[in-house]
């Protein structure tokens, strides 16, 4: 195994978002020095982790020495590739066109930016956020700084590996099937996906028919996660949910707790397994009252959430070049859109029975929360594969096969818009990172949270030996 970090004795220290903060208040650094610091610390990982896709470091250059304001003040961060940021082109991950600076901030990051941070540029994704590895036929692959041999993950893949290696202490991820919470696994990160609507997001999230994806964060520590959730709901607020607020330690109420590992048809792996259902034996330690059950998923799910999933990339291709104009060249898709859009079109007869089922799922995950606080899963079936094992360039039924047996657990609270949140509680025999997923019912973040310090207090999370 490689590692890669760049934790170093700068003006970022080893600190997460919440002590880098304190850093810059007391005075110990400044925010020029950090946000150089930060841009050093980028410079020095990116060649070997591929986690960049748009720098904008002169820009924040020039913000560092005139900040906004904020809790978040002077706080480095990357904006996710999929999300318009002013100044910044907006790629998707994908080659199929050449995309213009936007002309002003989505509404995510304005909201994002509203708490302080400083935006270096954009994270690079999967293209459009459909794999569950980001690996560009062009450009390569974003690595693991745990194994540079692994994949980084899902579609959040270059903010989690750049903060995973120490480059910055938080970044903007989305998850529209586990894309916070699978490369917050491999990555070993915290990375909660909230409740649907709780975050303001850009239109073209909220105009699918099911508003599966949810924007957050991805971070080294439990209270950067918390204190986000906090932040974000004093600049934007969706007042049919009840706030997070300020969730600072462990909760006393002794939860029960649902465990399983498995899948509709899909089982997790002999070790995953046994990392599951030792993290669930830590939970009954600590006072929480724990039940083995069949998973709570109907045996159509997959079927329904693939096609839905299909859906949308069947309207990408259609719509890019009204989107895009001139330079649209679907011809440089990769194979995983391009598949996706052809299963669409081919089952285009069940596509309204399969949205009215994912959209009617919450109502069945309602049901399941009414014996249940917390269900446990693992967030991934099986180790962090190496890097090639999902090519989009490979053959479209390779891909979605081998996709949908590592990913089986993750796109349930996409479907419910329940909040869900890995930590990264296991290590495997090869000393990778495997995330543990707690899933709640709709608006119970403060629960997950409360919860996942418990967790962090009572068995640290493992970081990047520096």
């Amino acid at each position: 195994m490689t590692h890669v970090h760049a934790f170093s004795d700068d003006a970022l220290g080893d600190h997460d978002a919440v002590g880098l903060v304190e850093a810059i208040q007391s005075g110990l650094v400044t925010v020029p020095e950090v946000v150089e610091a930060a841009i050093g610390r980028i410079e020095k990982v990116n060649p070997e982790l591929n986690g960049l896709a748009y720098a904008a470091f002169d820009r924040a250059r020039v913000e560092a020495r005139t900040p906004q304001g904020g809790y978040f003040c002077g706080v480095p961060t990357l904006v996710k590739d999929n999300c318009d940021a002013e100044g910044m082109p907006t790629q998707q991950g994908s080659d199929a066109y050449v995309a213009r600076p936007a002309r002003k901030d989505g509404d995510f990051a304005r909201m994002f930016k509203a708490t302080g941070v400083i935006p270096l540029g954009k994270s690079q994704l999967s293209e459009w956020g459909f794999s569950g590895s980001a690996e560009h036929p062009r450009i390569g692959p974003v690595r693991n700084p745990w194994d540079t041999t692994r994949t980084a993950g899902a579609s959040s893949a270059g903010s989690a590996a750049l903060v995973a290696s120490g480059a910055l202490p938080i970044a903007h991820a989305n998850d529209g099937g586990g894309s916070i919470r699978i490369p917050a696994s491999v990555n070993g990160l915290v990375g909660l996906k909230p409740t649907r609507t709780r975050i303001a997001q850009d239109k073209l999230m909220r105009d699918m028919p099911v508003r599966i994806v949810a924007d957050g964060v991805v971070t080294r520590s439990v209270r950067d996660t918390a204190a986000f959730f906090r932040e974000a709901e004093k600049v934007y607020r969706n007042l049919k949910l009840a706030p997070i607020g300020d969730i600072t330690h462990p909760g006393r109420k002794r939860l029960r707790i649902a465990v399983t590992t498995e899948s509709v048809g899909r089982a997790a792996g002999p070790e995953v397994s046994e990392l599951t259902l030792k993290t669930a034996a830590a939970l009954e330690e600590l006072g929480h009252h724990v039940e083995q059950i069949e998973p709570p998923v109907p045996a159509y799910f997959v079927d329904d959430f693939l096609l839905y999933w299909s859906l949308l990339s069947e309207f990408i291709v259609r719509t890019g070049r009204l989107a895009h104009g001139k330079s649209w060249d679907p011809s440089r898709l990769d194979n995983l859109t391009l598949g996706l859009a052809r299963h669409a079109r081919r089952n285009a007869h069940r596509l309204p029975l399969a949205t009215a089922r994912i959209g009617a799922s919450k109502r069945i995950s309602a049901r399941f929360f009414r014996d249940y606080d917390v269900v446990l899963t693992p967030t991934l079936a099986t180790e962090t594969p190496e890097v090639g094992h999902l090519d989009p360039t490979a053959d479209y039924e390779q891909i979605i096969e081998r996709l949908m047996e590592w990913v089986a657990f993750t796109p349930l609270q996409n479907a419910t818009g329940d909040p869900a949140i890995s930590l990264p509680l296991a290590t495997t025999a090869s000393g990778l990172p495997q995330g543990m997923m707690f899933g709640a019912a709709a608006g119970r973040e403060a629960s997950l949270l409360e919860l996942a310090y418990e967790l962090e207090e009572a068995h640290p999370f493992a970081r990047i030996q520096v």
